[in-house]
Parts: structure tokens; C-alpha cells; sequence
């Protein structure tokens, strides 16, 4: 069983640090390697990059930013965006990255991740879904950065890359992005119930609070985060933080840190 985790979510845009709000209104942070630097220090479980620009403008992974932040990184790393064959995967993990996260390409091409797993192991292979609510309130699955609505029903989805082998899924709420007013408990608790595959959940977190009660809730395995680690205070301004390792073991139960 995997640890219980609390994961910071970092974007990539235009080669710098941004934040978004439901996907939208890309706010520039900073640097990305002094932002690692600091997690480094702050003995963060595991650090997760989504370049936002890559699979929107049908891009390359950009493998210099991805050696770069690898080199600097000292725990775990994942990688998302643009990944779309299995020569780009071998080429980021070789690279150093730990894990690479699929979106658009597990649904285009949902047999990816059932040779991808089979190739490097499930451990390695991570499915972010991202998930909003349609025109009628029904929540949809998502592709090309919450722009393209794929009438997919997120369990049903999660129950087939389940099945094809992936080794996690990142369960990311576009309504929730940014709003740092707490996750979709509802939907994350649906999602747990009904799958036994590892669910990370993204979107929503503004304080502790929000995560212990989205571990409590819903029964999630991990949590990731990115406004509530770039930003300080009710104007939002940008400070890069990570709790003290302390709070985080209290908050997850000593039983789940070392």
C-alpha cells in the first residue's frame, strides 16, 4: 500500500512557474527551479509538473525543462504534458523523472497506458483525468486543458485505465482549480468507493483543513496541491511554502510518515 502523501502540483507555461484558476487566467509565480530548491529543503513527499502549454498546442515535451528540474529535484518527480508515445517516455524517464502522468492520450488512445505499464510498470505510469461539470451540472471528463468536453463518465473511465494498468490516477477538478475553497469531496468519495486504484486528488485545497478532511472523507491516498504552497493571504501573494514536516506527519497520522 502506498503511503499517504500531500504533493505539490506545479504548472508549466511559457517555461516559468504559473498558477491558474479553473484553468484559466495563468498567473506567473516564478522560476521553477528556485521553486524546487526551496521544496527540497522542505522535505516534500514527491513533486508533481504539468507543462499546461504542451498538450494544448499540440507541443513536444520540452525536454530541457524537464533535465533541468530533474537534476535539481531531490525526491520523487512526476511529469505530465504533451507525453504521447512511448520514445517520449523512455526519453523523460531517462532523464531522471520517476513518473510520468498521461491525460489526453489515455483517452484518444486508451491501449497507451496498457503498453506503457507493460513497458515500464505500472508504478510509473500515472492517468490524470481532468473533471468538469457539463452545461446540465453532469461532471465530464475533460481534454486540451478543460476545453474539450469527451462525455466520458469519470468512474466508468477510471474503471478502464484500472483495468489497462495504470498505477495511480490524479482526479483534477477544473471547477475547483485555483478557488482554494476545499476539494470535491463528493466526487473523490464516489471515485473511492467504486475503484481500488490509487486516487490522487487536485483542486481545491486552501489550508490544512482541506486536506485532512479530504483524507478523512473521501479516503483519498494522496493530495496534491498548488495555490495553497504559492500563495499567502486573502490577496494572494506569492510566497512559496510547504508546512513543516511535523504538521504534515500529524496531519496524515504517524502511522503513514516515516
Amino acid at each position: 500500500m502506498l503511503q499517504k502523501r500531500v504533493i505539490p502540483c506545479l504548472l508549466l507555461h511559457k517555461g516559468g512557474l504559473y498558477k491558474t484558476e479553473r484553468f484559466k487566467k495563468p498567473t506567473y509565480i516564478g522560476d521553477p527551479i528556485n521553486a524546487i530548491k526551496i521544496f527540497n529543503e522542505k522535505e516534500v513527499d514527491e513533486l508533481m509538473f504539468i507543462d499546461i502549454d504542451a498538450s494544448s498546442q499540440n507541443k513536444e515535451p520540452n525536454y530541457k525543462i524537464i533535465e533541468d528540474i530533474s537534476s535539481e529535484c531531490f525526491m520523487p518527480l512526476c511529469y505530465g504534458g504533451g507525453v504521447k508515445t512511448i520514445d517520449q517516455m523512455k526519453k523523460i524517464y531517462t532523464l531522471g523523472v520517476e513518473k510520468i502522468s498521461i491525460s489526453s492520450q489515455s483517452i484518444l488512445n486508451p491501449y497507451f497506458i496498457k503498453e506503457a505499464s507493460s513497458l515500464f510498470g505500472s508504478q510509473s505510469v500515472i492517468v490524470t483525468i481532468d473533471i468538469k461539470k457539463d452545461f446540465w451540472g453532469n461532471k465530464k471528463v475533460f481534454i486540451n486543458n478543460g476545453k474539450k468536453n469527451t462525455k466520458l463518465n469519470p468512474i466508468d473511465f477510471i474503471k478502464q485505465i484500472e483495468f489497462l494498468g495504470a498505477g495511480e490516477v490524479v482526479i483534477n477538478s477544473i471547477d475547483n482549480d485555483g478557488v482554494m475553497n476545499g476539494y470535491d469531496l463528493e466526487l473523490l468519495k464516489e471515485i473511492k468507493s467504486n475503484t481500488k486504484i490509487p486516487i490522487i486528488a487536485l483542486g481545491g485545497a486552501g489550508n490544512l483543513n482541506h486536506i485532512r478532511e479530504v483524507f478523512e472523507v473521501s479516503n483519498i491516498d494522496a493530495a496534491a496541491c498548488g495555490s495553497m504552497f504559492l500563495y499567502q493571504g486573502p490577496l494572494k501573494g506569492i510566497l512559496i511554502s510547504y508546512p513543516p514536516y511535523q504538521k504534515i506527519k500529524d496531519l496524515l497520522g504517524n502511522k503513514n510518515a516515516n
